[in-house]
């Protein structure tokens, strides 16, 4: 994983209710709508879709379509890339 990524993905990382989306994804199977994460969250949909955005230009979450609704599924291979790299740091 390039240094551009990584940071990226730190970035995206860095905020907790990020966090917080990614653990609730994969607590439902690595796949969650979008009004299902606005639900879970004490949060505004306007502040929900900025996280989300976020969390898909990390290419952490994979946006679907399915007709008027927006599913998102965790990003496994990512994930487990950044992870990788972590690991590397740490020797």
């Amino acid at each position: 994983m390039d240094n551009k990524k990584f940071e990226k993905i730190s970035r995206a990382l860095s905020d907790a209710s990020r966090i917080t989306i990614l653990q609730q994804i994969r607590k439902k199977q690595g796949c969650l709508y979008c009004a299902e994460i606005t639900e879970m969250l004490d949060l505004t949909q306007p502040s929900v879709s900025h996280h989300l955005k976020q969390l898909v230009e990390a290419d952490l979450l994979i946006p679907e379509k399915e007709g008027r609704n927006i599913k998102y599924i965790l990003n496994q291979d990512v994930l487990a890339d950044y992870i990788a790299s972590l690991n590397f740091l740490r020797g």
